[in-house]
């Protein structure tokens, strides 16, 4: 008897359990769900052209290879393809490989669009572009590209309430999130894509971002604090928001930085 009353409660605890879980992931789900509806409120909507196979570098593009796909806009207008640049596309060849369901991009095409002439013509109506000291290893060891989005990080030191330089701190911040880079050095993303091969573009010190009137201004105020700016590289496919990230500090690393170890592990599900 005592033993069935064991089996039943563990069996009861069981579907309790499971309740409980289908529970948690129905609300994970719909806060998701939620999320991508207010982001697609904000930045809206717009159908691109995808990769529908796999498709290697220097592939001549036909239209089976290609579908389409509902995407934020964020970043995306004038750079990526539609529906509308399908006749411009076909029969044209791609500099690298890329995978089913990857957003077809003019920089991916060799040429470019050909309806553009010049920087200004890629920045989109109500945006700037802005250059911005970026190299080496503040460019991603030189690795960012036309076409690419970064995060804009800055690192500045302030001195304290007195004044006095040698007690100067050190800040980290993140400044901006997902900004579309129109060039670096001189080079565009229509340049890039009018090469004859796929090798690297060599060095460069400056990046050109295109940002809103008032991310210009704060990008020139931040060049002008004896600060250093970093870029951070995205997925292109990645167009989401960090919500209140901290300003960093030595005593914010010290009392945060095993937690941040944690859940990286957690996250990468080690």
């Amino acid at each position: 008897m005592k033993q069935k009353i064991v089996l039943i409660a563990a069996v009861v605890a069981g579907l309790v359990a499971a309740v409980l879980t289908r529970f948690y992931l129905v609300s994970k789900d719909s806060e998701i769900a939620d999320m991508k509806a207010k982001f697609a409120e904000r930045y809206g909507v717009m159908e691109v052209l995808c990769y529908a196979e796999n498709v290697p570098g220097g592939t001549l593009i036909s239209k089976s290879q290609l579908g389409t796909k509902n995407v934020p806009a964020a970043g995306l207008r004038g750079q990526a393809l539609t529906l509308e640049n399908l006749g411009d596309v076909l029969g044209r060849k791609i500099m690298l490989g890329h995978r089913t369901g990857d957003i077809v991009f003019w920089a991916d095409i060799e040429g470019g669009n050909p309806r553009d002439v010049g920087l200004a013509a890629d920045v989109k109506k109500g945006m700037r572009a802005v250059s911005i000291n970026a190299s080496g290893a503040a460019a991603v060891s030189g690795m960012v590209n036309p076409n690419d989005h970064v995060d804009v990080i800055g690192c500045f030191t302030f001195p304290d309430e007195s004044g006095r330089k040698e007690q100067a701190k050190l800040v980290t911040c993140t400044i901006l999130q997902n900004v579309l880079v129109l060039a670096t050095g001189k080079i565009t993303a229509k340049m890039a894509g009018r090469g004859s091969d796929n090798s690297p573009q060599g060095s460069y010190s400056t990046v050109t971002l295109e940002v809103t009137p008032r991310e210009a201004e704060m990008l020139a105020f931040a060049e002008q604090m004896r600060g250093r700016l970093t870029l951070s590289l995205r997925n292109r496919n990645d167009v989401s928001y960090e919500k209140e990230l901290p300003k960093v500090d030595f005593d914010k690393i010290q009392s945060e930085i095993e937690e941040l170890n944690i859940k990286r592990q957690q996250k990468l599900g080690r």
